[in-house]
C-alpha cells in the first residue's frame, strides 16, 4: 500500500470547506500529482512547492452525492467518466452516487486544463487517487470523532462508514459537514491495486444520454439573447493577403448587420506556441442568421495579393524564437520535387551508433526504400465555431478548445482586458485531433464581438475549415539496411524530413538493437501552416518504419513478428547506446500478445499485415486481415494488443482504440490535401474522402496487457501503427508494396 504526502512545505496540498447547506468541498492541485518514481521503492511523494495551487474541487453533499469538477476539456476520449472512476475508487464511494461537472477555464484553480498528447489520465492518476484517499481519511476521522472511537477501528465501503464493534454506521453525506472541518492529513494511504473495485471495470459514458438525445452540449449548439452570426473570409491560398474589398452589395442584403476587416494578431505581438501563423487579416460578415451570412459572403468582392516573406517572434514554451515565413504560392508537385532532393542530401545527424558508414561500404547487400505522405486535414465533424460576448469591462467565450490556458494571454493582449476579466466556458468538442489546441477561432469571435458591441457566434463553413491550414505536415523518409555475406543485418539508416518539420524520433526502435545505426533529419520551410494531428509525427514515421521492417524481414527470410522479437531481445539483453526511449520487454509483450490473440502461426493463408509501435508512453501491436473485393480492400479483422498500464475504464479504452484504428485505416487509404498555387484543392467531402461505415473492419479486438504500471494514454497510440498494418496486408493480398500515402486515392489531384 503506497503512502503519499498531502503537504507541500508551508502550504496545504488540499483545502476543505463547508458548503452552504451542508457537505464538504475538497480542493486540490491538479498538477501536483507527479508520478510516484518507483512504486516499490518510494512510498512517499515529496511535491515541489512551485507546483502547488488550489484549483480543482471535490464536493461531497449531505445527500451523499460526490461531484468532481473535471478540468480537462472533453472531446470524446471519455475523461469525464474515467477520471471520476479513479477518484471514486480511492474514496470508496458507490459509483451511482458520483456525478461529474465540466469545469470552465479557471487558471487560478487548475494547473493543467489541456487535452492532448494522450496525457489526461496519465497526469491525473496520482492526484485523483490522493484526492479520493484524503477525502476518505477525513470522513473516517470525522466518524471516529462522532462515535468517540479510535480512527483505526472505522472502515469505509460504498459511501458508508462502519464501526463493527458497536454495530454503528453512517453515510458519507451525514458526516460530510463534520469531515470538512477536520485537519488535512499530512499523508494518506492509497489502495493496493488488487483492491480496486471501480478502476478496471467498464462504466457507461456519464454524458451518453445527453449525447444520444441531442442535448445542447457543443459550441455549435450555443444560443444567447441578441446573438448575431458571423463568418470569416480568408485568402484563398497560402502566400496571399488582403489587398482591398467591396462589400457594397453584401451590406445591402437582408439580415446583414456589417462587413468589415479584422486583424486577429498585431504585427508586433510575440505569439505563443499555439497562436497559429495562418491568416491574421480577415474579412468578417455579420448578420442575423447563418443562411443570410452565407449568402452575403458570396457577394463580397475581394482583391487579393501575394504576401511578402516575413518574420515574427514566438514564445515557444519559454524560448524566444524568430519564425520565418517564406513568400510564394506553393504547389504539391513542387513540394514533392523539393523533398526528393532534400532527401538525397546529408541531413542533421540526430543519432549515430557504431560506424554505419563503414558497415554500408562493406555490405554484401543493401535494401533501400523511400516512403512519403501528404498533408492531412483534421476534418472534425463539428465545424470550427465560438461564441463571444465582449464589452469594455469583460469578455465571455464559449466554444470548443483543447488548450484554453494557451490562448488566454493572446486574448488578453488583443482585447486589452486583464486575464481575470476573460471567462472561457468549455463546450464539449465535436472532435479535435489536435486542431482545437489552436485558439484562432476564439480570437476571431472575440474581436468581432468587440467591434460589433454585441454577442456573436462565429462559425466556419466546411470549406473555411479545410482551407484554413493547421494541417498534418507532408513527410518523406528513406530507410536503408545493410546485410553481410551471411544475410545478417549489420547496419540501419533512416533519413526523414518534411514540410515544414521532420517526423524523426531518433531514439525509438529499432535504435538500440543494431550495432551500426544512423538517424538524420531535414526540414523545408513553408507558408502552409501545420499543427498537432493525432499522434504528431508518429502518425507518419510509424507507418514508414514498420513497412520497411516488414520488407526487411522478408529480405532476411524471417517471419515479420519473429524478426522484431529478435531485435527487441537484443535491445533488452545487450542494448546499443544509452538513450533508447522504450522498454524492450514491454514492447515485446504486446507483440507476443497480438501474435497469440490473432493466432498468427495458424493463419498463413490470410492476407494479413503486422505492425507495432511505441508512442505517448503506450505500446501497441496490431494484426490486420483483409481481402480484395471488387478491386477494393475490405478489412475483415483487426487484432490489437495494448500496454497502457492499468486500464481505468475498459469499455472506454476499447472504444478509443477502435476509433483510432478506423480513423487510421481511412487516412491510410484516402487521406490527402494537395495544393496548387498555394490553394488547397480539396475543400469538402466530395473530394476529400473519409472512410465510410461499409469500409470499417468487420471485427476489431482490443486486448490489454495486465500489469500494475501507472496508466498511460489511449487516444493516439493505436493510430500510427495501423498505417503499416494496412500496407503490409495489402502487399500480401496483391503482391504490391505501398510507399506513398494515400494507398488508393479516390481521385488523383496534383497541384
Amino acid at each position: 500500500m503506497a503512502t503519499v504526502k498531502t503537504t507541500l512545505g508551508r502550504r496545504s496540498f488540499f483545502k476543505s470547506s463547508v458548503l452552504a447547506g451542508g457537505g464538504m468541498m475538497l480542493s486540490f492541485s491538479w498538477f501536483a500529482g507527479c508520478e510516484i518514481p518507483n512504486r516499490k521503492e518510494a512510498a512517499i511523494i515529496e511535491m515541489p512547492e512551485e507546483w502547488f495551487e488550489l484549483n480543482s474541487y471535490i464536493k461531497i453533499g449531505d445527500n451523499g452525492v460526490v461531484t468532481l469538477f473535471n478540468p480537462n476539456p472533453e472531446f470524446g476520449q471519455n475523461v469525464k467518466t474515467s477520471m471520476p472512476m479513479i477518484l471514486a475508487d480511492e474514496l470508496d464511494v458507490d459509483w451511482k452516487n458520483v456525478i461529474v461537472e465540466q469545469a470552465n477555464f479557471y487558471p487560478k484553480r487548475y494547473d493543467r486544463q489541456f487535452t492532448g498528447g494522450s496525457q489526461s489520465i496519465r497526469q491525473g492518476w496520482n492526484i485523483l487517487r490522493t484526492a479520493g484517499a484524503t477525502a476518505k481519511r477525513m470522513l473516517v476521522t470525522a466518524a471516529a470523532q462522532h462515535w468517540q472511537v479510535p480512527v483505526n477501528e472505522v472502515t469505509a465501503k460504498a459511501g458508508i462508514l462502519y464501526h463493527t464493534a458497536t454495530n454503528k454506521e453512517i453515510t458519507y453525506g451525514e458526516i460530510a459537514s463534520l469531515a470538512a472541518i477536520q485537519p488535512i492529513p499530512e499523508e494518506v494511504e492509497l489502495k493496493e491495486i488488487k483492491d480496486f473495485k471501480i478502476i478496471g471495470t467498464s462504466k457507461k459514458n456519464v454524458a451518453g444520454t445527453a449525447i444520444v438525445t441531442g442535448k445542447p452540449m457543443f459550441g455549435i449548439d450555443y444560443q444567447a439573447e441578441g446573438m448575431l452570426i458571423a463568418m470569416i473570409i480568408h485568402p484563398p491560398a497560402f502566400g496571399m493577403k488582403l489587398k482591398k474589398f467591396d462589400a457594397t452589395k453584401a451590406k445591402s442584403m437582408p439580415g446583414i448587420k456589417d462587413v468589415f476587416k479584422i486583424d486577429t494578431l498585431k504585427s508586433d505581438y510575440a505569439r505563443n506556441y499555439f497562436d497559429t501563423t495562418t491568416f491574421t487579416e480577415l474579412i468578417t460578415v455579420v448578420g442575423n442568421s447563418t443562411w443570410e451570412v452565407m449568402q452575403a459572403k458570396k457577394e463580397v468582392v475581394v482583391d487579393w495579393e501575394q504576401a511578402p516573406e516575413h518574420t515574427f517572434q514566438m514564445d515557444a514554451r519559454g524560448d524566444k524564437i524568430a519564425v520565418h515565413v517564406p513568400a510564394g504560392l506553393e504547389s504539391t508537385i513542387v513540394h514533392q520535387t523539393k523533398m526528393n532532393q532534400f532527401n538525397k542530401n546529408p541531413g542533421r545527424i540526430l543519432r549515430i551508433d557504431g560506424d554505419p558508414e563503414k558497415a554500408f561500404k562493406n555490405a554484401a547487400k543493401i535494401l533501400e526504400r523511400t516512403y512519403s505522405a501528404p498533408f492531412l486535414a483534421h476534418n472534425t465533424m463539428e465545424p470550427v465555431n465560438c461564441f463571444a460576448n465582449v464589452s469594455a469591462e469583460k469578455a465571455e467565450l464559449y466554444g470548443p478548445i483543447q488548450a484554453p490556458e494557451f490562448i488566454i494571454g493572446t486574448l488578453s493582449e488583443r482585447l486589452k482586458l486583464p486575464k481575470e476579466k476573460i471567462q472561457i466556458n468549455l463546450a464539449r468538442m465535436g472532435g479535435g485531433f489536435g486542431l482545437r489546441a489552436y485558439g484562432h477561432h476564439m480570437i476571431e469571435a472575440a474581436v468581432i464581438s468587440q467591434e460589433m458591441k454585441a454577442p456573436i457566434k462565429m462559425v466556419y463553413t466546411r470549406e473555411d475549415d479545410m482551407s484554413y491550414g493547421i494541417y498534418r505536415p507532408s513527410y518523406t523518409a528513406t530507410y536503408k539496411a545493410a546485410m553481410d555475406e551471411n544475410n545478417n543485418l549489420i547496419a540501419f539508416h533512416v533519413k526523414a524530413g518534411g514540410i515544414p518539420e521532420s517526423p524523426l524520433f531518433p531514439n525509438r526502435f529499432p535504435a538500440g538493437a543494431i550495432d551500426n545505426y544512423l538517424a538524420e533529419a531535414w526540414e523545408i520551410p513553408s507558408n502552409i501552416t501545420i499543427g498537432a494531428f493525432r499522434a504528431p509525427r508518429s502518425n507518419f514515421i510509424a507507418g514508414a518504419e514498420q513497412s520497411f521492417l516488414d520488407e526487411l524481414a522478408e529480405e532476411l527470410g524471417k517471419d515479420p513478428i519473429e524478426f522484431r522479437l529478435d531485435l527487441l531481445e537484443r535491445a533488452k539483453n545487450n542494448p546499443v547506446g544509452e538513450n533508447n526511449d522504450y522498454d524492450p520487454e514491454r514492447y515485446a509483450g504486446v507483440i507476443k500478445l497480438v501474435k497469440d490473440k490473432s493466432d498468427w502461426d495458424n493463419n498463413s493463408d490470410k492476407s494479413r499485415g503486422f505492425s507495432a509501435y511505441f508512442c505517448h508512453n503506450t505500446y501497441v501491436a496490431q494484426v490486420l486481415d483483409l481481402e480484395i473485393k471488387n478491386d477494393k480492400p475490405m478489412v475483415d479483422n483487426v487484432y490489437a494488443a495494448v500496454d497502457c498500464g492499468i486500464v481505468i475504464n475498459k469499455d472506454a479504452a476499447k472504444n478509443m482504440g477502435e476509433g483510432a484504428i478506423v480513423d487510421g485505416i481511412g487516412n491510410s487509404l484516402y487521406g490527402e490535401q494537395v495544393f496548387k498555387d498555394g490553394a488547397p484543392q480539396k475543400l469538402n467531402f466530395d473530394r476529400y474522402q473519409l472512410i465510410r461505415m461499409s469500409e470499417a473492419p468487420k471485427s476489431i479486438e482490443v486486448h490489454f496487457v495486465e500489469n500494475e504500471h501507472n496508466p498511460t494514454g489511449m487516444g493516439e497510440p493505436l493510430f500510427p501503427p495501423i498505417f503499416a498494418a494496412m500496407a503490409n496486408a495489402l502487399y500480401r493480398a496483391t503482391g504490391q508494396r505501398h510507399y506513398q500515402q494515400p494507398f488508393i486515392p479516390k481521385k488523383k489531384i496534383i497541384g
